[in-house]
């Protein structure tokens, strides 16, 4: 029967009308319709005033504010409303619509809107509408309230010495954090619907001045390309909007660190706020940031220089490690310490697999033990993947499926992979280091070297809105070589990177009165 009165309303009232009529009743139906009577959306009719003037008061319970509805909205227009002046057949004075904006309700940024959409998308919000008989246009009262994560330490990019907080999933929580550590006039702020059917707001952050137009004006036509019907999270937009679908590297940035995000506008990218995700993109993004740790800047120069130095590092380590051990076991014995190779022969003469397929049963086995550790319960997953892979490593050497330094390499291996600071960079690693581990079973070392000049020539080719991706590398840039492999002291990083700050590409003016003229000179090259 409800169904049925339903489809009867529905044929009552044009649906698809997006202007309301000056009549309450014809207003309310037409929304319920629209709606489809949604349980969590109330609906109320009042009266205004001593007058009993009808109205009607609409929110969706569960994302409105219902104890300022009351207090500041409720008692104001049923009680504490002052006299109203009156047409002919009971209807109020035409600027009365004008009032109640204006002078009445005590409540910031109410908004008259007379489109079914405008009011509707504001509803679906949060927002309470207020419609009034006798006028064809309602108000939107913002008055927004849900239940929401507070701000906590970051689960992945944690510091030892550093700023503690991290993004929520509400995007105003995200920008007052980001507008906490940087109070400029200049840093602007730019917000739009994305998502025919969600509405997801997504607003875009820089500072006017250090950013390159060019780099905003095509970030918004990108935007403005999107046509989805919803954008449920912060990955959504990346997929749209990046330059190759077809790459293993990761040409955004994502962080949930606010310190990152103002490190990364002070420098002049854009930062790509999403509502409902608490991870924000960075654009442009050079393969050198992944190595980057937000701490780097918080730590002595000499300390940093040589952690950034390890991450490096670790990402070989990570990548050919294992196919460094087939090839040399499959194809260049020779090459190893005689010791050395007669233990390893010792430790193989009983395996019945070649290197390759070894390698590859240890990093699958490793590789679901760490999947696993992830989607458990976060009590006993740690638990699961670390005593999983002792168990199934001794119990492996002890049968004689796996040789013990084939357990050493994929531990090793694994460790070093843990050491990078950005988890999109550590995924990379872990699927290109099968393609090497393929390729050295197949043809030794002279395969690793092919496959690393294609992997070299391929990231030389990637843009990241324009930028070169492995840029201050190649192309070579010597001022920009103070934040890349080391961290220069940063009383002396007198230049933003140069392909991404060129509209203001001077960061700051030597620290010390008479620095000598080699620092001056540096500043303005």
């Amino acid at each position: 029967m409800a169904m049925t009165d339903r489809k009867q309303d529905a044929s009552a009232v044009d649906s698809g009308r997006d202007r309301l009529q000056k009549s309450l009743q014809e207003n309310l139906l037409l929304l319920k319709v629209t709606l489809g009577e949604s349980s969590d959306i109330v609906c109320r009719e009042v009266a205004i005033g001593r007058e009993g003037i009808p109205a009607g008061i609409l929110y969706t319970d569960g994302l409105t504010d219902t104890a300022s509805l009351q207090d500041f909205l409720l008692e104001t227009l049923m009680i504490d409303l002052p006299e109203i002046e009156v047409r002919e057949g009971g209807q109020p004075d035409a600027a009365f619509l004008e009032e109640l904006k204006e002078r009445i309700l005590t409540v910031a940024e109410v908004q008259e809107s007379d489109t079914v959409s405008s009011l509707l998308d504001s509803l679906l919000s949060g927002d309470t509408l207020l419609l009034v008989d006798g006028f064809a246009a309602g108000l939107v009262i913002p008055n927004r309230k849900w239940a929401e994560r507070q701000v906590t330490e970051p689960n992945s990019q944690t510091v030892v010495r550093g700023p503690r907080d991290s993004f929520t999933e509400n995007i105003r929580v995200n920008t007052a954090l980001i507008r906490r550590r940087l109070k400029d006039p200049n840093l602007w702020n730019e917000s739009r619907k994305v998502g025919t059917r969600s509405g997801t707001e997504v607003e875009l952050m820089y500072i006017h001045g250090l950013v390159e137009e060019s780099v905003l004006d095509e970030l918004r036509r990108r935007l403005d390309l999107i046509k989805i019907d919803g954008i449920l999270s912060s990955g959504y937009i990346e997929e749209f909007i990046q330059d190759t679908d077809y790459t293993m590297f990761p040409t955004i940035y994502n962080t949930e660190r606010p310190d990152a995000v103002a490190a990364n506008l002070l420098e002049g990218r854009i930062a790509i706020l999403v509502d409902g995700t608490p991870f924000v993109l960075i654009v442009p993004a050079l393969f050198v940031q992944f190595f980057q740790s937000p701490e780097d800047y918080y730590q002595r120069v000499l300390f940093s220089s040589f952690i950034r130095l390890l991450r490096y590092a670790s990402f070989w380590i990570a990548m050919l490690l294992p196919a460094f051990y087939i090839a040399i076991t499959t194809f260049h014995p020779n090459m190893l310490p005689p010791p050395l190779l007669i233990s390893l022969a010792a430790q193989r003469e009983g395996v019945p697999f070649p290197a390759l397929m070894e390698a590859f049963i240890m990093e699958l086995a490793f590789e679901i033990l760490r999947e696993a550790g992830l989607r458990m319960p976060r009590n006993i997953g740690s638990a699961i993947s670390i005593v999983g892979a002792m168990v199934i490593g001794t119990a492996a050497v002890e049968a004689g499926i796996i040789s013990a330094a084939m357990v050493i390499v994929v531990s090793l291996t694994a460790i070093a992979n843990f050491v990078s600071p950005v988890y999109d960079l550590g995924f990379t690693v872990r699927i290109m280091r099968f393609g090497f581990m393929i390729i050295a079973g197949c043809f030794g070392f002279y395969g690793i070297m092919i496959g690393l000049i294609l992997m070299i020539l391929h990231m030389c080719s990637l843009r990241s809105f324009g930028v070169p991706y492995t840029s201050p590398l190649a192309p070579f840039n010597w001022s920009d070589q103070k934040d890349t492999m080391i961290r220069a002291p940063i009383p002396r990083m007198f230049r933003r990177p140069k392909l991404i700050g060129k509209a203001n590409p001077v960061r700051q003016q030597p620290a010390v009165p008479g620095t000598p003229d080699t620092d001056n000179s540096e500043s303005k090259r």
